[in-house]
């Protein structure tokens, strides 16, 4: 039988732009995983956000309008757990790929791991707006 940490694949960066579920007080709050993550700041990329009831996706876009997001400073030993929510390990659903982009944090840019969502479980549906998921998450509470 495969050993299921054969299947990650390490994404070769400290940091992880979280814009859904994993966010500070949402359903799976990255502040809650262990190893803990440290905070480094709000963020934003460009992006179009789709809703899928309890959580979101976003597909990368340069011409897009900015997703809100935070940006959260990992041990590589957290890179698994995330995988792990993210179903890309060990169950290798192909709904999120694992991207590694620029991020604006404040001022500075950081090169993070991004989970974007695959863009043909996008196709025919509509974009959120505004692209923050906690905004939108509390509208429809």
């Amino acid at each position: 039988m495969t050993d299921p940490l054969a299947l990650h694949v390490p994404s070769g960066v400290e940091h992880v732009f979280v814009y859904g579920t994993l966010r500070r007080g949402a359903a799976n709050d990255i502040t809650r995983l262990q190893p803990p993550p440290v905070f480094i700041g709000m963020a934003r990329l460009r992006g179009r956000m789709y809703g899928f009831g309890g959580y979101p996706g976003v597909v990368l876009d340069d011409t897009a309008d900015w997703v809100e997001g935070e940006v959260y400073r990992f041990a590589p030993d957290l890179e698994p757990v995330l995988d792990g929510i993210e179903e890309l390990y060990p169950e290798q659903r192909d709904e999120y790929l694992k991207r590694v982009v620029d991020v604006e944090v404040g001022r500075q840019r950081l090169r993070c791991l991004v989970y974007e969502l695959n863009p043909r479980y996008a196709e025919g549906r509509e974009p959120l707006s505004p692209g923050d998921w906690l905004l939108h998450a509390a509208h429809c509470a």
